[in-house]
């Protein structure tokens, strides 16, 4: 059987990796007055960070269409018996579930849609895990299988600067955001059942993101082979000494940096921080 991967936009995995591992690809969209923008085709993450700060409402986003999936999907269908298709948590929205319909009509491939319960780089890493297994002739059976077992070990906390974006675009209660916003909390937030929610309520951003990287100490300390990724909003610099800092202590483990592209930034923000990780 010959196994495609492929992935939304939110996974954020370059071109270049992309087309190392042959990963296909659906973007979600961020639409502005003036358009919709495709993220990672029509967009740049920095050209967008420029227009996000010059909107005066905040952007909304949107998830691919039935029709642009079922277009992928035929084409996929041309060369492969099945494609594992990895989405972005289906707590936040609507992409995996699409794919999970759109891979009941289309006919002459078997659609595995698997939800990462997830996004950005973490999401990422289930591709190219899956990737590399499909390259090396893995069955569609087995690359599910040990995407199960990475979702055992993967973990991620993010800090954002201000709740507002995420309570507009309805990813956090209005509750959640005026509390923080009063106390200026800088909340540490991660995913649970799906769905971003708070994990711990502390005042600056220091001492949130030591907070983080305490964590992810103790993963490390726990004798876990680990492989970790500094995700920035829009400020490079700032993940690149986080994880210099990192593998002074820590050089045998693999590092990497990624971003918050359009969509997750339009809820995120200019200014977010994240550190994922999980046991290779």
């Amino acid at each position: 059987m010959k196994v495609a991967v492929m992935t939304d936009s939110t996974a954020y995995i370059t071109p270049e990796e992309r087309e190392k591992y042959n990963i296909h690809m659906v973007p979600l969209s961020v639409n502005f007055p003036d358009g919709s923008y495709r993220e990672e085709l029509d967009i740049t993450t920095e050209e967008f960070y420029r227009k996000l700060a010059d909107a005066k409402e905040l952007p909304s986003t949107s998830q691919p269409s039935v029709g642009e999936m079922t277009k992928k999907l035929e084409a996929l269908a041309e060369d492969y018996d099945a494609v594992i298709s990895v989405h972005l948590s289906s707590g936040i929205s609507g992409t995996y579930q699409t794919m999970v319909s759109t891979g009941d009509m289309v006919e002459g491939i078997d659609v595995y849609a698997y939800d990462s319960e997830i996004s950005c780089m973490l999401q990422g890493f289930y591709v190219l895990e899956a990737a590399a297994m499909a390259q090396n002739g893995a069955s569609a059976e087995a690359i599910l299988a040990r995407l199960d077992e990475i979702k055992k070990s993967a973990r991620a906390y993010f800090m954002v600067d201000d709740l507002t974006n995420l309570q507009k675009g309805g990813r956090l209660s209005n509750a959640q955001a005026i509390l923080g916003s009063l106390l200026q909390i800088k909340p540490i937030l991660h995913f649970e059942d799906k769905l971003i929610v708070p994990f711990e309520k502390i005042r600056t951003k220091k001492k949130a993101i030591s907070r983080i990287l305490a964590m992810l100490e103790e993963e490390v300390d726990g004798g876990k082979e680990l492989r970790v990724v500094f995700i920035h909003g829009n400020d490079r610099s700032y993940a690149e000494k986080l994880e210099a800092d990192f593998k002074e202590k820590h050089s045998e483990i693999e590092t990497s940096i990624s971003y918050f592209g359009p969509v997750i930034g339009t809820h995120l923000g200019q200014g977010a921080v994240g550190v994922a990780w999980y046991k290779k």
